[in-house]
């Protein structure tokens, strides 16, 4: 067995005497799920369109928590602020898909990639599909690579030791990121819903979902193409959800689950209009639920939580001492204080340059729109090549969409501020910032906000220099003409934007 430093020891023991044993044994494998593009979307959250029995066995046989928050509503930001336990922004990594060209950008001194800590502790670090014969997709194929990373900052590829945990020592733990394509599998199009549908019969022997079994959030028409790609969706949950019963059965006839701890969660939420790189609850509302050793089964616990936490209860369950610098919190410590406010950010995806802030509490919602004046659905060239933004665009041209659709998707401008109410508006469509019966949460919330950019030392936007470095860096890796064109006259209309704005 490979030991942990001796300053983990005592940590290591006490884990596992709350785990209820008598004596120190092996350390814990650790090993996450995580998701690509995919919301709470399971029965064990509510979801009454598709069953989803592997991760209901996991939320069965283990804690599931129902407000867990994204601290950043895109691919990029999340893993970067989830591999470090920090927010996106104090660590200067909160522009999707930056510092991989000409620009740049290191870790701050002293946070390191928590692979690396693995690592130094004696475990066998490693990411990839879980499985020998599937890859990320849940595709058959008989080649196997390391999964997906998408850190914003120069960092160290040997801080994974291989893409399985088959290859350590023996006894030796491992530290084991499965990364799974989720939601991205539907694709964005009419024939990629096609090749997903036949798919579900052919490899899965699985129905698709009946697009009228759906129930949309109330701001998307009932349209036949917006229809089919949620069922679509959820069809990419059932792969999912497949994908996690054969690692969860791998490791029982490996005769290592009891051993290891499970943590399953998404990196945001739905891609969609509202969803996938905006703030509301569509976009951030994540599902986490852990098993494993000393973790109560079939409970759930309703206190806000952040996905930069699993980072910190990972390390602590190992018995690593989690770095002092580390803004994640350990949730599972017994002496963990329900934190009082959660924050999320949102900044430059893509072209699309934004910046908006939120705070959570266990009442409200808070959104602080830095540029008011643009619209919700700015130009993206990402967003739009999509066939249900394009859809919602004809609607709106054609004058088809409803009320509430045109409001909080297509109004030229946005509010500075946004307030909603838990419980009483679940999709945050009634903004209370104006409501003088408010007032004073909106004051509450602007202090959080305030304290909480202090804290982090949040840089906000780029320069127009480095949004033109990172801009035209991101073009290069278009290979396709019309989109590269139509991403470059997005970038030209964010600029001029930017400079309207000074």
């Amino acid at each position: 067995m490979v030991l942990l430093m001796t300053r983990t020891k005592l940590s290591l023991v006490l884990f596992l005497l709350i785990a209820g044993k008598g004596k120190a044994e092996s350390p814990p494998n650790v090993l996450w799920f995580v998701i690509d593009d995919m919301s709470a979307h399971f029965s064990c959250y509510g979801e009454k369109s598709i069953e989803t029995p592997a991760v209901d066995r996991l939320a069965k046989e283990g804690l599931l928590f129902t407000k867990a928050y994204a601290t950043s509503p895109v691919c990029s930001t999340f893993r970067s602020s989830l591999i470090t336990g920090m927010y996106q922004n104090s660590i200067g990594s909160h522009h999707h898909r930056s510092g991989r060209g000409e620009h740049r950008i290191q870790l701050p001194k002293g946070v390191k990639p928590i692979p690396e800590l693995f690592q130094k502790a004696g475990y066998y670090t490693c990411i990839g599909s879980g499985l020998a014969k599937c890859d990320y997709r849940s595709v058959r194929t008989t080649k196997q690579k390391r999964g997906k990373t998408d850190y914003n900052f120069d960092w160290d590829v040997e801080v994974y030791d291989s893409h399985d945990w088959a290859g350590r020592k023996k006894d030796q733990p491992f530290f084991m990121q499965v990364q799974l394509h989720g939601g991205k599998l539907r694709g964005a199009s009419a024939s990629g819903y096609l090749a997903l549908e036949k798919r579900m019969k052919e490899q899965f022997g699985m129905q698709p979902t009946l697009p009228n079994r759906i129930t949309l959030p109330p701001y998307y028409p009932k349209d036949p193409v917006i229809l089919r790609d949620w069922a679509t969706y959820l069809d990419t949950v059932k792969i999912t959800d497949w994908h996690v019963g054969q690692v969860m059965e791998r490791l029982t006839n490996e005769g290592i689950l009891e051993n290891t701890l499970v943590v399953f969660f998404t990196d945001h939420g739905i891609s969609h209009a509202r969803g996938k790189q905006f703030l509301y609850d569509e976009g951030t509302h994540i599902p986490l639920i852990i098993r494993g050793p000393g973790i109560p089964k079939g409970k759930k616990r309703d206190d806000l939580v952040e996905h930069i936490d699993i980072a910190a209860l990972s390390l602590a369950a190992a018995g690593i001492k989690v770095p002092d610098r580390m803004e994640g919190a350990d949730i599972l410590d017994r002496n963990h204080q329900p934190k009082e406010a959660v924050f999320g950010a949102r900044d430059r995806c893509g072209e699309a340059a934004d910046r908006i802030r939120s705070v959570r509490t266990e009442r409200y919602l808070y959104l602080k729109n830095f540029y008011p004046q643009r619209p919700h659905l700015m130009p993206s060239n990402y967003k739009d090549g999509k066939i249900i933004i394009q859809r919602l665009r004809q609607l709106h041209a054609e004058k088809k969409l409803g009320t509430l659709a045109e409001k909080l998707l297509f109004s030229p401008t946005r509010p500075p501020e946004e307030l909603f109410l838990y419980g009483k508006d679940r999709w945050q469509t009634n903004n209370l910032a104006n409501d003088p019966k408010h007032a004073k949460a909106i004051v509450s919330m602007r202090r959080h906000l305030g304290q909480w950019i202090k804290k982090t030392g949040d840089p906000g936007p780029e320069s127009p220099e480095v949004y033109v470095l990172e801009t035209e860096d991101q073009m290069k890796s278009n290979r396709n003409a019309a989109s590269r064109e139509n991403y470059r006259k997005n970038s030209e209309l964010y600029l001029r934007w930017a400079k309207e704005s000074n």
